[in-house]
């Protein structure tokens, strides 16, 4: 039976897999990104259905039983189709599940899976010999049930012959909001990453892409001086000019910063220049040169080993991949 979905839209419809046990987190991740109405969107925006993959009740971590908008047959009509975690790495997968999902592979439907639900996309044989990737915790296993993969614990999503898999929970989030992008373009991308309040997705699943923000300790006197630092990149922030905006020896601020940061001075400065760059390089079309000025490198050259080191991509490459159509960040 066809069931029309948010028959106002156009665009490709999602399916997303409810089963007793239902991973919260993740399934609220999906209908975040591919659920909500976005009128700013057009009609050509995803449309959007929770699809039971058994009967009921169906209940869901956090103590609350979910209502699916239609069942499986949903799967057969589906461009995408999510797997939100699954209930256990040690509850089988059902055999007509693994078939739906076999059969809309075979028609071009695209599968992805969150965290623990690559071991469903596994059990279907798809991923075999693919390279995959899960939640850290997960990935001996993945690999020593289905050795015909090549488990990826370091990514944050890999992609095999339109099956995708992310790693734990908001690694997830990178992944879809990078379907849109494929889908969409750049600035829908954005878009959808500024209404999350998070920074545009990073393609490639690479750990360098995650923002890391420093997490300074209480009572430490280093937290002043970050905040100057970053005010302006452009300063030459050497160890000694460190120690004595901050009132101690040389010795003293090291011991000092690795407590705070968790990192050398040298390391802290570069990686900061190197976010303020890739928010340049989203901009506008700078120069290389001028960007590096603008940041403290001194010179391209400089921008673009310690970039390329930080990031996994040159700063051209950055910029091609990342730059919205309007100028604009997420």
């Amino acid at each position: 039976m066809y069931v029309k979905i948010m028959p106002n839209r156009t665009g490709p419809l999602v399916a997303a897999l409810l089963y007793d046990g239902l991973c919260t987190f993740e399934f609220g991740v999906v209908a975040e990104i591919f659920g909500l109405s976005r009128p700013e969107m057009g009609d050509g925006w995803y449309r959007f259905a929770s699809c039971a993959i058994e009967d009921g009740p169906l209940r869901a971590h956090g103590g609350f039983s979910i209502t699916p908008d239609c069942g499986p047959e949903m799967i057969e009509q589906a461009d995408i189709i999510v797997v939100p975690g699954w209930r256990g790495v040690d509850k089988p997968v059902p055999e007509d599940l693994c078939e739906r999902l076999r059969a809309a592979h075979a028609r071009g439907a695209r599968l992805a899976s969150l965290c623990s639900g690559a071991f469903v996309l596994a059990a279907t044989g798809l991923l075999s010999g693919g390279t995959a990737t899960t939640h850290w915790r997960y990935a001996d296993t993945l690999r020593q049930r289905h050795p015909d993969i090549a488990v990826d614990d370091a990514s944050l999503y890999r992609v095999h012959d339109r099956v995708y898999t992310a790693a734990g929970s908001a690694a997830g989030i990178d992944l879809l909001i990078e379907i849109v992008r494929q889908d969409f373009g750049p600035a829908a991308a954005n878009s959808v990453a500024r209404r999350l309040v998070m920074p545009a997705h990073r393609t490639g699943g690479q750990a360098q892409f995650l923002e890391r923000p420093v997490a300074i300790r209480e009572g430490l006197e280093i937290a002043p001086l970050l905040d100057r630092m970053r005010a302006d990149l452009t300063i030459n922030w050497s160890v000694a000019r460190m120690a004595r905006d901050s009132g101690m020896s040389t010795r003293t601020f090291l011991r000092r910063f690795s407590e705070a940061t968790g990192q050398t001075p040298g390391d802290w400065i570069a990686a900061e220049r190197v976010n303020e760059a890739k928010r340049l390089l989203c901009q506008g079309q700078a120069s290389m040169e001028t960007i590096a000025m603008a940041v403290g490198f001194g010179s391209a050259h400089t921008l673009r080993h310690h970039f390329r080191s930080k990031v996994g991509l040159s700063p051209g490459d950055y910029r091609a991949r990342f730059m919205s159509e309007s100028g604009a960040t997420g």
